[in-house]
């Protein structure tokens, strides 16, 4: 198959960028994107050029890191899946193809297709860690957690933290990635200890990194390649209200 790309480059986070055209001619349609982009670059450094700068680790959907805006979608047209698990057979031979990173302020750009995400380690790290003893791994049935709540629980655990749904929403929210971290915890008895400090420093640390707020969209869960459901951003809501009913009474 062969493809006309129009690429994202930028040299660093302060100098100014565009949109390069490159062509990537016999790729073959079993190839990941990702995959597809290691071609292209073998191409350009045996030509002496530059390579394109991108993200990617384990290329199973699973860490998160490949985060690119493929015709100007998040992660691409194959949803639900992150870019490394779409496929150039998703294309039509001969297509032009639109490669950027994620349209974020509060993920600036570092380099081409690579961007900063720590604003999302940092929601996490203002969550704090849970407080009760842990020890050796415990039984399995010391703690009873239902199992409507327990899937609950493992449905919003199941976020990898790429920010498709900030980089999708026409608000630039991450209400859909601070609501999964909140509520998988809040739905389990270990994290009762610290729940109503949890999200509310969780949604303070959002609204300080400049992320927008929810106007019920949906493009968050669109994107999702966890396919994590908006109803988690209602659970956030009613434990924000509830944290901070909770501190006007106890103050």
């Amino acid at each position: 198959m062969n493809f006309k790309l129009k690429v994202w480059r930028q040299k660093e986070r302060r100098a100014a960028g565009k949109l390069v055209d490159y062509d990537a001619p016999d790729i073959p349609a079993q190839a990941s994107f990702l995959e597809m982009l290691d071609i292209v670059n073998e191409r350009l450094l045996l030509d002496g050029k530059e390579p394109i700068a991108f993200d990617s680790d384990c290329r199973e959907g699973i860490c998160g890191t490949c985060c690119l805006t493929i015709n100007g979608e998040a992660h691409g047209p194959d949803h639900p899946g992150a870019v490394c698990e779409l496929y150039m057979r998703k294309f039509q031979d001969g297509d032009t193809v639109t490669v950027e990173p994620f349209r974020v302020r509060s993920f600036p750009v570092v380099k081409d297709l690579v961007i900063d995400r720590t604003t999302l380690d940092r929601i996490v790290q203002a969550g704090g860690f849970i407080s009760a003893r842990t020890g050796s791994a415990p039984e399995a049935n010391s703690i009873l957690v239902p199992k409507q709540e327990g899937d609950l629980a493992m449905e919003a655990a199941a976020c990898i933290g790429c920010g498709a749904c900030a980089a999708a929403c026409p608000n630039a929210s991450a209400m859909l990635f601070t609501a999964a971290k909140v509520s998988h915890l809040a739905l389990l008895p270990q994290g009762s200890p610290e729940r109503t400090k949890r999200v509310v420093d969780m949604v303070n640390a959002m609204d300080a990194e400049g992320f927008g707020n929810c106007t019920n969209t949906y493009e968050c869960e669109a994107v999702c390649p966890a396919e994590i459901s908006v109803a988690f951003i209602a659970k956030l809501n009613r434990e924000y209200a509830r944290a901070r009913l909770q501190r006007s009474v106890g103050e």
